[in-house]
């Protein structure tokens, strides 16, 4: 099992990422991870980092993290773009700009580590049920699409 996480590791690092700090992340995370449980943390471990974060932050009833980084014109298998679904009762009573403000304030050391756009859609229980649960799709990148 540590050949395949130190296998999948140099494939990680020999990859598209060449900034430094992608490296970085990469190199830790498959450093402190030997286990076949491990292994979703070095395939995805900005997605990782921020459900931990997130959870730890809100305790949310609903968190749903996507990956949209291969709508952009980015290397596949990036972790530059996500949207954020989060409901809890955190938000109650803090209006919209607040709630985002403090989703990318937990979220500030990804931003600092590559993690370029985040689409959030913060809600309240109470917003959530009233909803029809459901988030749209997000547009296209403008930028051009993924590579």
């Amino acid at each position: 099992m540590a050949k395949a996480v130190s296998s999948i590791s140099a494939k990680l690092l020999r990859s598209a990422f060449t900034a430094n700090r992608f490296t970085t992340a990469y190199a830790q995370s498959s450093t402190s991870q030997s286990s076949s449980a491990g292994m979703a943390d070095i395939v995805k471990p900005m997605e990782t980092s921020m459900k931990k974060k997130l959870a730890e932050a809100f305790k949310p009833s609903v968190l749903q993290i996507v990956n949209e980084s291969y709508m952009h014109n980015v290397p596949k298998g990036s972790e530059t773009h996500f949207k954020v679904v989060i409901v809890s009762d955190a938000f109650e009573g803090v209006q919209l700009v607040q709630r985002h403000r403090k989703v990318n304030n937990v979220l500030e050391e990804e931003f600092g580590s590559g993690l370029h756009a985040l689409s959030i859609v913060a809600k309240t229980p109470i917003q959530w049920e009233k909803s029809t649960q459901e988030v749209g799709q997000s547009p296209p990148c403008r930028g051009g699409a993924g590579l």
